[in-house]
Formats: C-alpha cells, structure tokens, sequence
C-alpha cells in the first residue's frame, strides 16, 4: 500500500468535494479548482474525509495511487488557504514595480522586462521581493520558475532572481599572479 495514498484527506469545514467520471471538483472559500481522475483509482467521501483507493496492484497504480491523493490535497490546501512562493532580486541597479497582474523589472538589460501573471495568480511587490499567490500549486511554482528564468542568480556576486529560501553557492572570482 502507498504510504501516501492510504492516508485520508481531510475535508475541513466551508469545502465541498464533488467526484466525477473524468475529474475531481474542490470547491472552497477561495474558489474551485479540478482534478483529474488518475487511472485504477476511485475516490470515495466520508464524512469529513476523502479515501483514495486503488483497483489493483500493478506498479504503475500504486504510483498513480499516491499521486491522487497527493493532488487532492493540494486542491483542499488550495482552496482553504492557498499557496505563495517568494523571490528576492539582488543586483546593483535592479529596480521592481507594478501591481497584482503585472510586473516591470529592470534587470541590467537595454530594455525593462514585464511580466503578466496568468489567471488566477497575483504577484504582490515590496521593495526587492516578488511574492506569487494562488489557489493552483503547480500555477504558483510555475509562475515563480518563469520570473526565476528571467535572470538566473549568477554564482559570483549572487546577482540576478532567487527563491527566498535559496542558497546560492558562491564561486572566488579570477585569482592574480602570485
């Protein structure tokens, strides 16, 4: 048995849970969002709980046993609380503006660079700090890898985007004749 998959989800007050033939619906206090039904599992609601169960024990339902619930989860985290991912810029004359659908960076290019937040996500600014919010967890990572992309932290002076949490590994610089 999945260690993951057997573990219950549970269903916290204010959150509706609605199983289909070819998807999940989540709905909460801030918003709905679907899951797709994984092959040789069936979800069934309980009470305050949602089970997870798996028709067989071939390796790839086991795989997509956990994966269900993991993804079930995430939707109930979703729609109660939501997600964030933080990004720092660092780099001498880096410069951030705009509000929750769309930002502006100068990051030492000829031009500004912009970037639109896809539906559902918001980016709030506070001075070198990018912080994306939503209710879908794969959206918020991906957003946060598209602005991380722009201008990758560099291993010498630590310039350019980073994760909050990151840790980037410094490099020494030339060395001179001795």
């Amino acid at each position: 048995m999945s260690r993951i998959g057997k573990l219950p989800v549970d269903i916290p007050a204010g959150v509706t849970i609605t199983v289909g033939d070819k998807e999940i619906t989540v709905a909460g206090p801030k918003g709905t969002l679907q899951v797709p039904v994984q092959e040789n599992t069936t979800t069934k609601v309980e009470g305050a709980q949602a089970i997870i169960t798996r028709s067989d024990d071939e390796p790839k339902s086991r795989a997509w046993h956990g994966l269900q619930r993991a993804l079930l989860n995430n939707a109930v985290i979703g729609v109660t609380k939501g997600f964030e991912k933080k990004l720092e810029i660092n780099g001498v004359g880096f410069r951030l503006s705009g509000g929750p659908k769309e930002i502006e960076m100068a990051l030492g290019f000829s031009h500004p660079v912009k970037y639109v937040a896809p539906e559902g996500i918001e980016l709030k600014t506070e001075k070198m700090n990018i912080t994306v919010c939503g209710i879908d967890k794969q959206k918020v990572g991906q957003v946060a890898a598209e602005i991380r992309a722009l201008k990758k932290p560099e291993p010498y002076k630590g310039k350019g985007i980073k994760y909050a949490d990151e840790v980037i590994i410094r490099k020494a610089g030339k060395a001179g004749k001795k």
